[in-house]
């Protein structure tokens, strides 16, 4: 049996017009997740990511913070993360825009949550199956390319593996895992943390969740700031 860790990315540049880059509070939040690895005398035998610079970023931090930079890094397109501003637009056309978002989300008086309701719609519509052909990645085969992602890691049996990807193909995988409808999938991903590592055991025969959505290298308590979802 070996173990997998599939770990979330570190916090992005939400509000930004370039989403895809670490902010300073995810560069942290990397570094305390490798400190945290090598406490626990972890090293993994692969390392992959997807093709997005959030990803990337976070697995360098964390090597980094590890001693383990020399490490090298596989990529797999099937690790990305569905295309949120594609969602969003194909729901509402007159934000198409990063500009337009953040001018809708300025009008309501908590635009984290307003942000939240408005892509938790998003995602309900591409994954409803009534509009598949409307998107470039369309739900099913979303699923299909981070499967065959799954499949090539979960065969590595020669050490730990450790994947830095994003909420999606997380949930994707743990759905497959736990028998829950595809429907069902997302209700994983809301409250997955940044920077959190979820364990996934291989064997043979069968794949075990181990632990889901941890996240004990953010500290304490009052650390809270810390923890973030974005």
């Amino acid at each position: 049996m070996t173990d997998v860790y599939l770990i979330r990315h570190a916090q992005a540049s939400m509000g930004a017009d370039d989403y895809d880059c670490l902010s300073p509070l995810g560069e942290a939040q990397a570094v305390l997740l490798g400190a945290w690895m090598a406490r626990g005398g972890h090293r993994p035998a692969l390392v992959a990511t997807g093709r997005l610079r959030r990803h990337a970023q976070t697995a360098q931090g964390c090597l980094r913070a590890a001693g383990l930079d020399d490490i090298p890094v596989a990529v797999l397109p099937g690790l990305d993360e569905l295309d949120g501003d594609e969602l969003i637009a194909r729901l509402r056309p007159d934000l198409a825009s990063p500009a337009a978002v953040r001018a809708e989300l300025a009008r309501s008086p908590d635009p984290r949550r307003a942000f939240q309701v408005l892509f938790e719609e998003a995602v309900a519509r591409w994954t409803s199956g009534r509009h598949d052909h409307e998107y470039g990645t369309a739900w099913p085969a979303f699923r299909a390319a981070v499967r065959d992602a799954w499949l090539t890691l979960a065969a590595h049996q020669g050490g730990e593996t450790w994947i830095f990807t994003s909420g999606g193909p997380i949930s994707v995988i743990v759905a497959a895992l736990l028998g829950l409808p595809p429907e069902r999938t997302f209700t994983l991903c809301w409250p997955l943390v940044n920077t959190s590592v979820t364990r996934i055991r291989v064997g043979r025969r069968a794949h075990h969740l181990i632990t889901y959505n941890g996240w004990a290298h953010l500290g304490r308590e009052d650390e809270v700031h810390l923890v973030t979802h974005r």
